[in-house]
């Protein structure tokens, strides 16, 4: 089952969206990373049995302030 987790992360610097993406990428069953929002403060993440919670966490610790925005089941495509 694949999720789809958007999260708004206080990033302040250039250097904080790298530190974020790369906490990100390195977690567990994700898929894809990307930024969204107006200053790029939105973190979109789709992977499948990702944990939003330990993701959350992680991210608090090492980058700054994470809210969860939305989570919700991405529908399987069919190529």
């Amino acid at each position: 089952m694949q999720q789809k987790i958007v999260m708004k992360v206080h990033m302040s610097c250039p250097k904080c969206r790298t530190k974020a993406l790369k906490v990100v990428a390195a977690a567990k069953g994700v898929n894809f990373v990307g930024l969204s929002g107006e200053s790029k403060d939105m973190l979109v993440v789709i992977g499948d049995g990702v944990d939003a919670v330990k993701l959350t966490n992680s991210l608090r610790k090492k980058v700054g302030q994470t809210d969860i925005i939305s989570f919700a089941e991405v529908k399987a495509r069919l190529d």
